[in-house]
């Protein structure tokens, strides 16, 4: 289904994201006092009396601005607001009409959306007339709302779906969740653009301009993806500001509720650290994975491509389960092969193998006699079943697991990706006594 969009736009500090957060009844908008935390439109889910719907939080729109980004944030939010089934206009009741809201207000009146006025920060009761101001910015009946407090909102919720328009139900599609990672300024955003072949989120080659987590539903070839640009990721005692470590956090989340993790490589600077580290964290989580060597078209010689192939076992061992893919976000070259893997990965992240299958594997095996023996006892795997998908478990039965070592279980794992498409998802293996 389709649903109505509510967009939340304003100026800077107004107490958009805190409103955000009532309605969604979570802590996904990032809260900061210092203005131009929220950059990119942020999409979250919610519904109110039975109606489903999604809220957009925008970044502050300012019209005179020393900001680098104040131009991208203001057609941001100014793009939400023409997408939207209805706007929300947030403003702060306790300095009255400030400089540009009128400004705002132009804007939104030139539209056909419909438009509430929330006059925020009222949060103590018997303070409504301070509403009465806001009659002079020329749009409907102004509403006195807390955010912080939650006081108002239930009323202003009613009456806004009550103006959404009615959506005709849909058979709901099966979303693969794709969070694109990597560390900052390696070309995610320049990639997640690419991939939805719209300006969706804000490209800077400033590392860290994407904090929040931003996601979008792309529909290729039957399937749905659900595209989550994050923030980029850092080791934590680099994040000295407390906005960049709350974009690190959604950044986690993202991770969390993905099916496959886009790793994307900066191949100026080589397989870092960073990477390692978040490609670990996403294949800890259970993670498909695809790693993209990003700006490929930048490096100049055969021997500089080659050797970056030639490293990566030894940078990305632990995950080499992971296909590669070569592109330039910038150019478009290779980013048609991004789609067709993600669909591929998944297909292997999300099967179910028939258990005669894996047996018949496991009997080869045992034909081989490589084995673990130790202190006159020797291993001996009876039985094998899958037990899990996303990503594949399989679970075996044998008269000693706790023989079992690592080596082995490489062993085992490798085995198992020989005989069956397990392109890029991890495989967790279990042991258990046969009674």
């Amino acid at each position: 289904m389709t649903l109505p969009i509510v967009a939340v736009v304003g100026r800077p500090n107004v107490g958009k994201s805190t409103f955000v957060n009532r309605l969604i009844q979570a802590q996904d908008a990032i809260v900061h006092p210092v203005s131009g935390v929220t950059r990119d439109r942020s999409y979250h889910r919610t519904d109110w009396n039975g109606r489903e719907f999604m809220l957009v939080d925008t970044g502050g729109i300012e019209f005179t601005t020393d900001d680098r980004f104040g131009d991208s944030i203001r057609e941001q939010a100014v793009v939400a607001a023409q997408e939207a089934d209805v706007v929300v206009f947030l403003v702060d009741g306790t300095v009255g009409i400030a400089p540009g809201d009128e400004e705002v207000a132009g804007l939104l009146r030139r539209q056909k959306t419909p438009v509430f006025l929330a006059v925020n920060k009222l949060d103590t009761p018997g303070r409504e007339e301070a509403i009465h101001d806001f009659w002079g910015l020329g749009l409907d009946s102004p509403w006195p709302v807390s955010a912080l407090h939650g006081h108002g909102t239930g009323d202003l919720l009613d009456a806004i779906v009550e103006a959404l328009p009615e959506v005709e139900p849909e058979e709901a599609a099966d979303e693969i969740g794709i969070a694109i990672i990597g560390k900052p300024n390696a070309g995610k955003s320049s990639l997640y653009n690419k991939l939805l072949g719209v300006e969706r989120a804000i490209v800077s080659d400033v590392a860290g301009t994407t904090r929040d987590a931003i996601d979008t539903v792309l529909e290729h070839e039957g399937r749905t993806y659900r595209l989550v640009d994050t923030a980029g990721l850092r080791r934590k005692s680099q994040i000295d500001e407390s906005v960049e470590y709350y974009g690190f956090v959604r950044a986690m989340r993202a991770i969390d509720r993905a099916d496959v993790a886009l790793l994307v490589v900066d191949v100026e600077a080589g397989v870092t650290d960073q990477d390692q580290r978040v490609a670990r964290f996403a294949e800890e989580r259970g993670c498909g994975m695809l790693v993209v060597l990003n700006k490929w078209d930048l490096l100049e010689t055969p021997e500089e491509k080659i050797e970056i192939v030639e490293r990566l076992p030894d940078k990305l061992g632990f995950v080499g389960f992971a296909p590669v893919v070569r592109v330039s976000a910038k150019t478009g070259t290779g980013v048609h092969k991004v789609l067709p893997m993600l669909s591929t990965i998944y297909d292997a992240y999300s099967q179910e193998i028939a258990t005669s299958a894996l047996n018949r594997l496991l009997t080869e095996l045992r034909a081989t006699g490589h084995t673990i023996s130790k202190g006159g006892k020797m291993l001996r795997l009876q039985y094998v079943t899958q037990t899990g998908t996303c990503p594949p478990q399989f679970t075996f039965f044998a008269n000693h697991p706790r023989m079992v070592e690592p080596n082995y279980e490489r062993y085992l794992e490798n085995r198992l990706r020989e005989a069956f498409d397990l392109t890029g998802t991890p495989v967790r293996l279990r042991f258990k006594q046969k009674s």
